[in-house]
């Protein structure tokens, strides 16, 4: 191998671990805000019962409608059968929504899959990070991302769409131009990689308006 080999194999294995840490970490501060809020439960309850003694019924609807929009930031959103795709969803949803970007996900995987925890951290995680910054370019009410995940057959199939700003993307060499700067397309490489490696397939589709990632694994 060579010495530039090498090099670009030390810079795609400390990018990936630089990855799943931040993964790690969007999951962490996601259970922080669930706990946070267990943490209020007893002192809400203490508040509708001061409600409800002096027979305010507006105010304890006012404040179930408080709660329950507070719930929803902090709640598991998506259960897709899968507990790492779970973790990797949800924490991407919460950094999303963060960030004013609609998320509309469907996901199902009911049987165990072959692919390591990691490759699908790999995958997913970067899908949704390069969706999240595109999104970012347009205005809030345009931001939006779709994903879609499920088995067909014994393949486990993964679109993610977002809009765009502008037409259509460039390719440089048949790929897709990256916009983050140096050093940030390795998580695009990271994908092509472990799809190969699964025998998969991998499609990306730029048209006027969105950008699509298709991909295919082999769970056999």
């Amino acid at each position: 191998m060579s010495l530039f080999s090498k090099q670009i194999d030390k810079r795609i294995g400390a990018y990936q671990k630089e990855l799943i840490a931040t993964h790690y970490a969007e999951v962490e501060n996601m259970y922080r805000q669930i706990r946070g809020w267990r943490h209020d439960y007893r002192n809400h309850i203490q508040t509708m019962k001061a409600y409800a003694a002096t027979g305010d019924l507006p105010a304890i609807c006012e404040y179930l409608e408080k709660l329950d929009t507070d719930l929803s930031t902090v709640d598991t959103v998506l259960k897709t059968g899968n507990k790492m795709a779970d973790a990797i969803i949800n924490s991407k949803i919460s950094l999303a929504n963060g960030k004013h970007i609609l998320v509309k996900a469907d996901a199902n995987i009911p049987v165990a899959l072959t692919i390591s925890e990691i490759d699908l951290c790999v995958i997913i995680g970067n899908l949704f990070d390069n969706a999240i910054e595109a999104s970012l370019a347009l205005p809030e009410d345009k931001r939006m991302i779709r994903v879609y995940m499920d088995m067909k057959n014994t393949q486990l199939y993964m679109s993610f769409t977002n809009f765009t700003a502008g037409g259509k993307l460039k390719k440089n060499g048949g790929i897709f131009k990256t916009t983050k700067g140096e050093g940030h397309g390795f998580g695009l490489v990271r994908i092509d990689d472990i799809v190969k490696r699964y025998g998969g397939y991998l499609s990306r589709n730029s048209e006027e308006g969105a950008f699509t990632t298709e991909i295919l694994l082999p769970q056999k």
